[in-house]
Parts: structure tokens; C-alpha cells; sequence
């Protein structure tokens, strides 16, 4: 109980700024301009603006006694080790009848700072989306307002795209539609009305959207396709063979449409590159999350630079109307009991604002310190994104690297991306599980997943190898792998079980 109560009371102990810094250090680059924003709707003395228009001395910023030096934040924090290290004592101290002006009166030491280390840098660089759409339901809305609709096909057409599910589908019965029309909307139609419509929304982008089962969905798809031969067996397989196709019986395939071996090879290739889900994951009605990239990785003939984002750096200074404010204090009535009360409200919004400032930096800092030391461990693999030449990598070896406790470099590598020049990667991709090797040295499970992929792209289709055979064909080459893990591997990469890989 004593040693329960001893970790309590040490976890208690983290300071303000540690507090803040936590928290700012989980935030994806994507949310830190609002949370900014909101900071600065709370706290009148935080202030955005170019370094420029106020120059912050270094002298100032040594001497506040409220804060810490550039570094001494992460080294307060490390040391304090979240959980269950010793924990900082409260560097704030607040007195109502000892308010210290020296920090704050006739200068401009908090005027300007703009954060070290931006991306290429320029102002437009701030917005970065990698990815981002409106909603599928938005998208077909816009594309019905294009077709030539009277009002009761307009609404038809709403009912329609409003009953589309996750998948991209439209799975009630169109009778249950015309219904809803009349009781929901008071319009009258019939179930040629609604199909008419129907037919233009499935006419619709992405191919395949609004059909009523995968069949529909398929062969629409395959309508959009330029008809030759092989379209055509394509199309003749899903509308006339399609139970045959679901369960993989090619021969009685072949004996229906009279085709040959090659003739049918070539026509399940269409099909099996068809979308069976064209609304896609976004469930139709969720608007699409933006990933922005929070480092830039660029190759300069083998030279590896890391930039952060510059949305990352934001121009942040205090407000120098609450430095005058001390300043009028400093040479009026100091005794005066309200504008005492008033300079120790001032005091308290100006120690948030450099708080804040001092936590944005630190979170920078650190940012920085963690991609550099998963570059310099992953070295090979940016050089030239080659995923077998990944090492296994734990949260633990980068923690040691730079010095920081587990649960920081865990924050960061839980919500970053890094943009490299082949590709956009969430920075968790990097930390991967060891297998041991006959040679005693550990094999990223990545690596052995792109051989797995390898072997299973190789093998022959018509007798595709079973997870035993695959574990074999691993432990031979020297990785020791059991077959239930085969088997997670193989699912991981949504590769199907052997009998579902079986072609003609």
C-alpha cells in the first residue's frame, strides 16, 4: 500500500509544463493549427504573427524564473519518466502580494519567436494534405444535380443515394423506397419511376455504385470497360456462370461457354481486378481524414535531410500590450488594491502564453530528435524505400537512441507521418517485431513478410502452396517461422488460404 501510495504521489508531481508538453506532443501536425487557436482564444496574451515585428533577446529568455532554457524541458520530462519516475516539483508559483515585474517591464523579451528547423519553408508549405475527399454521398449529390431531372426524379434520386450503404450499395427493396417516398416526402411514384432513376445514379462515378448485389456491381463495372472478346466472356461469366464463379468451378465454366483455357484466364483477370466495394471504407457519409505528412525525407545523392512541416513551426510571440500593462503598473499606484489584482491576472495569462510557447518548441525539438534517430537506424530503407532492408526495430531502441523515456517516443510514433520520395508512411510502420535467423542475427517481420509475398506470387497457381509448405520453404531459407505464423503473415497481407488462390 506505502508503495502504491509513494508512485501516487510521485505521478502527481509532473509540472505544468510537462503537462502541456504531453499533450501537445500527441497532437498530429493535422489538429495543432486549432489547437492553437484555441489556446489563443483563451489566453489573450498568446499572440500569431512574423518574427519581424519584435525582436525577443536571448538575455530575456535566459532570465525568466518561471521557465526552463531550450532544452530543459525535455530533460525535465525524460527525467521524470511519466509513469513511475520521480516527478518535477511545480515551477509555478503564484503570490498575490509579491508579484516580480523584472521579467516582464520595458522590454520586448517575449516579442517575437518563430520556431527552428521548418520545411522547405515557404508559407503555402502549411498546408499539406496528402489526402482528403468530400463525402461519397456529397459527390453523387453533385453529380445528380447534373442530369436533366424533373422535381420528382430529383427527389427520387435523393431517396435513392440516401439509401446507399457502406459498400456503395442499395440493398433495401426498391418497393420499401417508393414507400418511404410517400410517407417520408408525400411523392407519389411507381417502381419503373424509381428504377428509371435508379439506372442513371448507377451510371454514376466510382463504377459500380448503387447496385442492388455483387453481380450488378460487377457487371455494371464491366459495362464502363471497352468491349472486346475478353470483356464480353467477362460479362458472360458473371451474368450467366456467376454461382459457378463464386465457388471456383472453372470446368463447368469452360463446358458452358464453350471456351478455352487462355480464353477464360484472360477473362477472370478482369473480373478478379473489379471493385466489389465501390463506396469504399469511408462508410459514404464520413468525410475522409487528411494525412499530413509532419517530416519531409529528402535524398540529396545519398545525403538524407529530415524537414519538419512547416505547419509544425508556427510564428508565436506574447502579447507586448500585457508587457505595457506591467510597465503602466510598474510606474503607477502599486498599492492599489484592483490594478494589483488585475497585474497578477496579467502575470498568469503571461506565464500560460511562455508556457505554451516553451511546450510548442519542445514538441518540435523532440519531433526532430525521434525521425532523426529512426532515419539513422532505418538508413538503408529511406535511401531507397526498399522494405526487405528494414531492420526490427522497437520502441525501446529509439528511446535509448535519443535518450527519452518509452511513452514519449511512443507518442510521437502513434500519430506522425513522414513523406519520403516514395511514398507516405505512418512512422508506427517502422517498428516491427525480430525473428531469429539461423545465423543469429534478427530478421525484420517485415522482411519476411515481402518473402512470404514473393514466394507466394512465384508459386504455381494451379497447385498454390499450402501454409506448411510455406513454412518449410521460410525455415529453409533460414528463417525460423512457425506455421500459425505463416498463417498471420499470409492474412496480414490479405493473401487468401491456397485452395482460394487456385487457378486454371
Amino acid at each position: 500500500m506505502q508503495r502504491l501510495d509513494l508512485k501516487q504521489l510521485l505521478s502527481q508531481k509532473l509540472s505544468p509544463q510537462q503537462i502541456q508538453f504531453i499533450k501537445l506532443l500527441q497532437i498530429p501536425t493535422a489538429e495543432l493549427d486549432m489547437r492553437i487557436k484555441e489556446e489563443m482564444e483563451v489566453n489573450p496574451a498568446l499572440e500569431e504573427g512574423p518574427e519581424d515585428e519584435f525582436e525577443r533577446s536571448e538575455e530575456e529568455n535566459d532570465s525568466g524564473d518561471d521557465f526552463d532554457s531550450d532544452d530543459s524541458l525535455d530533460e525535465d520530462f525524460d527525467n521524470n519518466r511519466d509513469d513511475d519516475g520521480p516527478g518535477l516539483e511545480d515551477d509555478y508559483r503564484q503570490d498575490n502580494d509579491d508579484i516580480d515585474l523584472g521579467d516582464y517591464i520595458h522590454d520586448d523579451e517575449i516579442a517575437g519567436y518563430k520556431m527552428q528547423g521548418d520545411g522547405p519553408g515557404e508559407e503555402e508549405d502549411r498546408d499539406m494534405p496528402i489526402a482528403g475527399t468530400s463525402t461519397l454521398t456529397d459527390a453523387l449529390l453533385d453529380q445528380l444535380n447534373f442530369l436533366n431531372l424533373d422535381e420528382k426524379q430529383h427527389a427520387i434520386g435523393e431517396q435513392l443515394i440516401g439509401s446507399i450503404d457502406n459498400d456503395g450499395y442499395i440493398r433495401r427493396d426498391l418497393s420499401a423506397i417508393v414507400n418511404d417516398l410517400a410517407f417520408s416526402q408525400n411523392v407519389e411514384v411507381d417502381l419503373e419511376e424509381v428504377e428509371a432513376v435508379l439506372r442513371e445514379i448507377q451510371t454514376f462515378d466510382p463504377p459500380g455504385i448503387a447496385a442492388r448485389d455483387l453481380q450488378e456491381c460487377l457487371l455494371l463495372q464491366l459495362e464502363r470497360r471497352e468491349q472486346d472478346y475478353t470483356t464480353e466472356i467477362a460479362e458472360q461469366i458473371i451474368q450467366d456462370c456467376f454461382d459457378e464463379f463464386t465457388k471456383k468451378h472453372y470446368a463447368k465454366i469452360q463446358s458452358r461457354l464453350d471456351i478455352e483455357d487462355d480464353e477464360l484466364k484472360e477473362a477472370l483477370n478482369i473480373i478478379l481486378k473489379l471493385n466489389p466495394k465501390p463506396g469504399g471504407t469511408s462508410a459514404g457519409l464520413a468525410k475522409a481524414q487528411y494525412i499530413v505528412p509532419d517530416f519531409i525525407i529528402t535524398n540529396d545523392n545519398g545525403q538524407l535531410n529530415i524537414t519538419l512541416n512547416a505547419r509544425n513551426a508556427p510564428e508565436l510571440r506574447v502579447s507586448r500590450s500585457y508587457s505595457e500593462m506591467f510597465d503602466a503598473y510598474d510606474k503607477g499606484a502599486k498599492k492599489d488594491k484592483k490594478l494589483k489584482e488585475a497585474v497578477t491576472f496579467v502575470k498568469q495569462k503571461l506565464d500560460s502564453a511562455k508556457w505554451f510557447i516553451d511546450a510548442i518548441k519542445q514538441r518540435q525539438n523532440t519531433l526532430l530528435r525521434t525521425m532523426d534517430a529512426i532515419v539513422r537506424f532505418q538508413h538503408d530503407f529511406f535511401l531507397d524505400g526498399d522494405e526487405t532492408k528494414l531492420r526490427p526495430m522497437i520502441l525501446k531502441d529509439i528511446a535509448q537512441e535519443i535518450d527519452m523515456d518509452i511513452s514519449t517516443v511512443s507518442r510521437v510514433a502513434n500519430s506522425k507521418w513522414v513523406q519520403t520520395e516514395f511514398g507516405v508512411y505512418p512512422l508506427k510502420y517502422f517498428f516491427s517485431e525480430g525473428i531469429a535467423t539461423d545465423s543469429g542475427e534478427d530478421a525484420s517481420s517485415r522482411e519476411v513478410k515481402q518473402i512470404l509475398k514473393d514466394i507466394i506470387d512465384k508459386e504455381n497457381k494451379k497447385k498454390p502452396l499450402s501454409d506448411d509448405k510455406l513454412e518449410k520453404m521460410l525455415n529453409e531459407k533460414g528463417y525460423n517461422i512457425a506455421r500459425r505464423t505463416v498463417a498471420k503473415y499470409r492474412e496480414q497481407l490479405n493473401i487468401p488460404v491456397a485452395r482460394l488462390r487456385k487457378e486454371l
